[in-house]
């Protein structure tokens, strides 16, 4: 995703430690992010299940995502979603902009739900809706850039 030039990869590193017959997994960036599964077959989506739940946590306590730090040599990784990483974008550029969901609702012109079902980590939003909110309230200032624009070499607006 692609912020005034500045690149934000939703790509979270995790640490996994055993402990007493459990596989304990947290995440540097997420203090609230903190689960544990008793079989290292679970590790992956265990990690995923609690980094979206803390994520969607922010989203609703309306506090700032933190940035991911790099993945040291000892950590796992959460690749987050493209629908799921156009949600937190808009949710990171309207908190950049100091929006609320009833402001973008009205600039959008549509019900402040739908603008909550846009943020919504566990809703099934059509990722165009999300790349019209940044192309159309936030100009220029925000563009959403896919891994499929990466990789082929295609950096237009979706």
């Amino acid at each position: 995703m692609i912020f005034r030039r500045t690149q934000v990869d939703f790509i979270f590193p995790y640490t996994i430690a055993k402990e007493d017959g459990e596989f304990l997994i947290t995440f540097p960036d997420i203090p609230e992010a903190l689960t544990s599964t008793h079989t290292s077959v679970d590790i992956n989506a265990t990690a995923y299940d609690c980094l979206i739940a803390a994520l969607g946590g922010y989203i609703d306590d309306r506090r700032d995502i933190p940035e991911p730090s790099p993945k040291s040599s000892t950590q796992e990784i959460v690749v987050i979603p493209q629908l799921m990483a156009a949600k937190l974008s808009l949710y990171i550029a309207m908190r950049r902009e100091g929006m609320t969901n009833v402001d973008l609702a009205q600039r959008l012109n549509v019900d402040e739900k739908i603008v909550r079902r846009m943020l919504d980590l566990d809703y099934s939003t059509k990722i165009q809706s999300i790349s019209n909110a940044l192309q159309n309230v936030f100009s220029e200032s925000y563009q959403l850039i896919t891994s499929l624009d990466i990789s082929s070499g295609d950096s237009a607006k979706l």
